[in-house]
């Protein structure tokens, strides 16, 4: 069973001019194929999401005839403008719409659905896209549509931006993506405009940015992110959200727009494994977007330095939106305009600088999230999320069904490399049900092709275990197949335990269900409505590597080590020494001394010569 969306790496899609006018080429014949009478180019299957998709088309015709001056799409180009213009903007009231602030104002506005009162809540975000069609068509279309035509192409993108942003509440489904979009919209419709007309929309544009996006943005792993459907980061809605703010930097050159980017760009980096796999989200945690987010994955990329564009896209979609018999549809069309019209590379090597929240090396990266618990493990080609047990979940001891991983007081991280080796030691306070505070201190080591993780704990009562994570997916190729293997080695007893009890709370790993569809079947509302990251909360047990102690530890202490990436024997000893709390390997030892005199962690490492 593979993964839906999580297909291959972005930055492996050919981005040369011989690449793009290949596309533009095929989207060509297919729209002069599939023109109607009228001028439609909608794909004959779209029902939903059409508001924006024959403009979208007529963009890239045009984007075509100015790259190859192609005689047939002038014409092409006018008649499917004219449909749109007569057959696509709607002034009167979508009934049921609830997010209206000026009734019968007769803008224009674009459908989600075309049927009246069918879906009217999702023609505020069908409105950006029209917009943003439009003004990318004005962007082109010189030479292209005379001034009759133009003129009321531009009349309507007046009226989509004071509809989104006079007539209705300013982003009303709380989507960041869609919030970002409406204000490169303005942006880029205020260079259409007439001085004080345009100086006032760019004015009102980057006012919406600073008052409804940024200053409400949402803090996770340390970083100040772009809110997105109640949440902060979304794999599917997060890349997108850097798009827009790469193309909103690039129309405006208004330095906040870097600066947020470059932010999100950083958080995404340290969250996302080396072979481009990710999960988590308040929309849709597991699924990834293709073509609309090559823009800001290589923009700032190249920024801050590192390969987003490993980003496992839906790469179905990997130049434009298609629908089921891989006929081109129009849907977010100016994000393929705009990666052709952007000149930036891709960087593709990793980012040398430590991340607090990230630990990575060759094949392997580990994920943190906000207490310094992984959130998701990389060796050896497989993937590793927190498990489940009694209703926590994490990476850590365990007694008696609790969960030493939440922290109770300040977490501190020492980063180290030496030796070819790349390491990472946590130090947190926990407190147990018992009320004593105890300090689990997690080793992360890694050789760029397994990661050994050392867990050392003030002796606990009775027989603790360490919960070593769920195994869940795996590369095969350009694809992402589930799994419920894992090539893990323990310096204690190992097991692969698998729930007992049965129900949409227990997940199994050899059941073929994805993390997703877990999470909505645990949601409170359906998928495209509902939060699947509060879903997955509701998780109480889970498939689950437990590990057991090492031997030979310290009698005060409870000692676990593991190795993920190979299932070969493990040995590990640990011991008291002058230094401090002592761990070798037959791959490394490292020493875990006091505390310096900022009460932070001290920690040496080498590698064993072999």
């Amino acid at each position: 069973m593979h993964l839906l969306h999580q297909r291959g790496p972005l930055h492996d899609l050919p981005d040369t001019r011989e690449a793009y006018d290949a596309v533009l080429a095929d989207v060509v014949e297919q729209a002069l194929a599939r023109m109607t009478p009228e001028g439609n180019l909608e794909h004959p299957d779209c029902t939903d999401d059409i508001g924006d998709t024959s403009l979208g088309i007529t963009s890239l015709l045009a984007l075509a005839w100015r790259r190859t001056k192609d005689p047939r799409l002038p014409e092409a180009v006018r008649r499917s403008l004219g449909f749109h213009l007569r057959e696509r903007v709607y002034t009167e009231d979508n009934p049921g719409y609830p997010n209206l602030k000026i009734r019968d104002s007769g803008l224009p506005y674009a459908r989600y659905v075309l049927e009246a009162g069918a879906h009217p809540v999702g023609d505020w975000p069908s409105t950006v896209w029209a917009l943003l069609q439009t003004v990318n068509v004005l962007d082109t279309a010189d030479g292209l549509v005379d001034d009759e035509q133009r003129a009321g192409l531009l009349e309507v993108a007046r009226g989509y931006w004071r509809w989104l942003t006079e007539a209705t509440f300013f982003n009303p489904q709380e989507a960041g993506n869609q919030a970002i979009g409406c204000v490169v919209g303005g942006l880029m419709l205020a260079r259409h405009l007439p001085g004080p007309e345009g100086d006032a929309v760019r004015a009102r544009a980057l006012g919406l940015y600073a008052d409804e996006i940024r200053a409400h943005r949402v803090r996770d792993r340390g970083a100040l992110l772009p809110p997105e459907h109640g949440g902060a980061y979304d794999n599917n809605y997060g890349p997108i959200s850097l798009s827009f703010l790469a193309q909103a930097h690039r129309v405006s050159g208004e330095p906040v727009f870097a600066e947020d980017g470059d932010a999100l760009a950083r958080y995404l980096d340290a969250r996302l494994t080396g072979g481009g796999f990710d999960v988590g989200g308040p929309r849709y945690s597991e699924q990834h977007s293709g073509f609309e987010s090559v823009l800001g994955l290589r923009y700032f990329g190249a920024r801050i330095g590192s390969d987003l564009g490993r980003y496992r896209g839906d790469t179905r979609w990997g130049r434009h939106a298609v629908k089921a018999d891989g006929g081109v549809d129009g849907h977010f069309a100016w994000m393929l305009v705009w990666q052709i019209q952007d000149t930036t590379r891709w960087h593709r090597e990793p980012s040398p600088a430590p991340a607090r929240h990230q630990l990575r090396a060759g094949t392997v990266s580990v994920a943190f999230d906000d207490r310094m618990t992984p959130s998701l493990v990389e060796a050896g080609g497989t993937y590793y999320l927190p498990a489940a047990v009694d209703r926590q979940h994490g990476f850590g001891p365990v007694l008696d069904g609790f969960l030493f991983c939440r922290p109770m007081g300040e977490v501190r991280v020492r980063d180290l490399r030496a030796d070819g080796l790349t390491a990472k030691l946590v130090t947190k306070p926990v407190v147990g049900r018992d009320h004593v505070l105890r300090h689990v201190r997690s080793l992360y080591v890694t050789d760029g092709t397994a990661l050994w993780t050392t867990v050392a704990v003030e002796r606990l009562p009775g027989d603790p275990y360490l919960l070593a994570g769920l195994p869940y997916a795996a590369d095969d190729g350009d694809r992402v197949r589930r799994t419920a293997e894992a090539a893990v080695a323990s310096a204690g007893a190992l097991r692969l335990s698998h729930p007992e009890t049965r129900g949409p709370e227990h997940f199994d790993a050899r059941a073929e269900l994805t993390q997703e569809q877990a999470a909505f079947a645990l949601a409170a509302d359906p998928r495209g409505y509902g939060n699947p990251d509060d879903g997955w909360r509701h998780l109480l047990s889970s498939t689950a590597l437990e590990a057991g102690p090492v031997p030979g530890a310290p009698d005060d202490l409870h000692v676990f080590a593991v190795r993920h990436g190979s299932g070969g024997p493990l040995a590990v000893s640990v011991e008291r020494t002058e230094e401090g709390l002592t761990v070798r390997t037959d791959a490394f030892t490292a020493v875990l001394g006091a505390a310096d005199e900022r009460g932070e962690p001290r920690l040496t490492l080498r590698a064993v010569s072999r």
